[in-house]
Parts: C-alpha cells; structure tokens; sequence
C-alpha cells in the first residue's frame, strides 16, 4: 500500500511540503520554547478557573437589565485575576477592540484633556475614532458633521513614535509627556509594514521612562494581538488599563463577540459608565446567550494562541526561503500573534489573500475583495474563511490596498490548519521575484 502524504490529501504542491518540513526543522527550538510559555500560561488561567470557584450554573443566562448576574461577575473576576488588574469589565456588549479601547478612553478624559500615543498613529479604526476621517470638516465643525471623535469632545491628541521617546535625553518631548492625562501604547504593530510588535519588557521600559515625567497620567495598554503570547501581561510592567478584543486571543476562538477591560478599579468603574451611562456603570448589561463560550474560550486560549505562534513561525521561515520579506524573521522576539508579508505587487496581494480563503474551513469558494470597510480609510481585503465573522483568533489575513504591498497573516485555531494554510499560499504566489 503506497502512504498518501499530507499535502496529496490538500491538493497542495510538493515544493510547498518541502519548504514548509524545512521550515518546521528550522524553527524548532522556537516551538519548544512557545510550548513552555504556553504551559507556564495554561497553568496560571487554570489556577484562576479553581480559586474562582468556577461552576456550571454560573454559564446561565441573564435578561432584561442584566442585574445581578453572578456568571457575569465571575467572569470579570477571572479576567481581573488572570491579567493581573484589579477589576475588569468583560462584555459582549463591545462590538470590537477599537470599541473597547475607545470606552476606557471616554472614561479617562474628559474635555480639555490631552492624549498622547507614545507608538505613533494608531491602527486605523481607533485613529478615525480618536480623530475622524482622514480630510477633517472645516473648523468648527457644524454640529451635524460632528462623529463624536475625541477630537470633537475638546480632546488633544498627540502622536509621538517609540523612537523618539528612547531619543537621547535632550530629543524627548518631556513637556507633552508632562501634561497629558493618559497615555496610550499599542502592543501590536497594526497596519504599519515598518512598526514591530512591542514586548512586556519593552512596554515596561516605555512606562519607566513616561513616568519620570508624569506620575499621574493612566497608562493605558491595546493589548490586541499579544494576549499569552508571554509569560507576563502589560498589567505586570505598569500599565493601568488594558483593552481588547475576545475574537481575538483571549476568546480562544470560542468567543462569539465582545471585548474587555481590565486594570486600576476605579480607572475600570469610569470605563464601565462610559459603556452605559454614568450611575449605571457596570451594574446593567445582560448576558443573554452563549456566556459559557467565554470561559471555555479563555481557558482554550493559551493553547490556541502558542497554535497560533507556532504557525507564525513556520509560516515565517517558510516564506522567507521562498524569497519574501517577512516581519518577525525567524528567531526574532514576539510581541503578537501577527506575522507580516512584504509582496510585490497589487496582483500578488489578491494571490495571498484569495490563497488564504482557499484554504479557510468557511466560504473557501468564494474570492476576497478589498472593499471599503467601516473605520478603515484604504480599501482592504479580509480573508477570513472563519466560523466566527471576522475571528482573529481563526487562521486569517488582513491587507490595506495601499503601498508597500504588506499582508498580515494571524491566527490558527490548530497548528496544523496554519500549515495548509501556508501551503496554499507558497502554491498561490510561487518563487518571489
């Protein structure tokens, strides 16, 4: 009896297989080093499920106004306790992470205020909501034109990079620093082809530096994207707040919708009116259905995020010895689960992106389109073959239509759909030129 080799069975080329077993012997000792911090974190959640008390009539759900929800309640707690903050706010009621991030920002300015991002300009969603569209209205803005930006709130926002705040000493701009009352950091690299993804260690480092100018102002962490993916959490270097997505790390691919908060207590009770109403805060806010899924997610989230690494690594190596510009190369530190894919052209980008839903378990037939998307100002394509709509957690793609040509893979529930993910790509685009 002959052995049908994996890659028969997916219909994908043998140069592929090639590349990819190569690139799995490559990496290693970078597997192996995943899977221990993937332990370290399964370890630390399922402790947190036990001293919590976790029990199944806390999966129940709640109507109405959502009053007295102890399921609710214990899954803030886990949260809280898990990320290392001393409440959190966890809600399906968040439509995104920019949704969540935008909140926790509401509750900690007020008009007058100032905002400095300390990673220059944010991801593209979060700058339109701090901002608004990209060619503004004339000031003053007519009441009708307004979107409700902090910009239209009365608050200043100022975009500083990463590498001016470690400039030497006579570059940094102390003075903005001085006088802001929150500071924002953003974790990930988000569509930025030549920003990196930033470690706990390095955010504690930009936090150190911040706080000899400004001892009062809230750090606040987007800690999209880089969930599990160390053995520490921004809370645990300094930060005040953090904010993200559960279709995105901690939902472990279970989650169906929503976003948290988790940080200072009372930095996260005036996050919690800005989600409802001041005097209502967190008490209000049923958890109608599927309330079990976001305990499941988050106790299957460090495995699924050290898959998701797993994939990123290979998927790294693979396609830099196919001749394609890749961000982190192999062996480099990561701060997220995103890996970055330099492409040549227009024509390319349709490849990648179509290869990606090609092997995705939903909607494989159809073909991604970059489109015109709420919150983003370049057409982009998503591909994202997922069982949750738009799960960043799901092996998936995302690509602005904009030069340089810059995929972002992200993503895997199992190591191995990321590997037949990777090899319809390699089949899709072939040798770079």
């Amino acid at each position: 009896m002959i052995a049908v080799k994996w890659w028969q069975v997916a219909g994908a080329g043998e140069r592929a297989a090639a590349l990819l077993e190569q690139a799995e012997r490559k990496t290693a000792e970078e597997h192996k080093k995943i899977k221990e911090i993937s332990l370290f974190n399964q370890a630390r959640v399922l402790k947190a499920f036990q001293l919590e008390r976790i029990a199944d009539d806390h999966f129940s759900s709640n109507e109405g106004y959502g009053y007295n929800d102890p399921g609710r309640d214990k899954l803030e707690a886990l949260y809280a306790r898990v990320f290392g903050g001393d409440d959190a706010i966890v809600r399906p009621h968040f439509v995104s992470g920019t949704h969540a991030i935008f909140v926790a920002l509401k509750g900690l300015l007020k008009p007058g205020d100032k905002l400095v991002s300390v990673t220059g300009a944010p991801y593209d969603t979060l700058q339109r909501a701090i901002v608004g569209r990209r060619t503004p209205p004339p000031d003053p803005v007519p009441a009708i034109e307004r979107e409700g930006t902090l910009q239209d709130w009365g608050i200043s926002f100022l975009p500083l990079s990463t590498e001016k705040l470690f400039s030497p000493r006579g570059g940094f701009p102390g003075d903005f620093i001085k006088e802001a009352q929150a500071i924002f950091i953003q974790r990930s690299r988000g569509y930025d082809p030549d920003r990196r993804s930033l470690r706990v260690e390095e955010i504690g480092h930009i936090i150190e530096r911040i706080r000899r100018y400004n001892r009062r102002a809230a750090v606040l962490v987007d800690n999209c994207y880089g969930e599990f993916v160390e053995k520490e959490e921004p809370l645990e270097a300094g930060a005040d707040l953090l904010a993200g997505s559960l279709i995105k790390n901690p939902g472990g691919g279970l989650a169906p919708t929503g976003g948290y908060i988790v940080g200072r207590g009372k930095l996260v009770e005036t996050a919690a009116a800005a989600l409802s109403a001041p005097g209502l805060g967190r008490e209000l806010g049923a958890f109608i259905f599927n309330k079990r899924l976001y305990f499941q997610g988050l106790f299957a989230a460090p495995h699924q995020v050290a898959e998701a690494l797993r994939g990123a690594v290979t998927a790294a190596s693979a396609l830099e010895s196919a001749g394609y510009e890749v961000d982190p190369r192999p062996g480099e530190e990561r701060g997220d689960i995103v890996q970055s894919v330099k492409l040549a052209s227009e024509g390319e980008l349709h490849k990648f992106c179509g290869a990606v839903q090609k092997a995705s378990p939903v909607n494989s037939h159809v073909t991604p389109v970059a489109g015109k998307t709420a919150g983003y100002s370049d057409p982009i394509f998503m591909a994202a073959g997922t069982f949750v709509q738009g799960s960043s957690s799901e092996f998936s793609a995302d690509a602005p239509l904009r030069r340089p040509y810059t995929a972002y893979l992200q993503g895997g529930l199992s190591y191995e759909h990321v590997v037949l993910g990777v090899a319809s790509i390699l089949d899709a685009v072939g040798e770079s030129g």
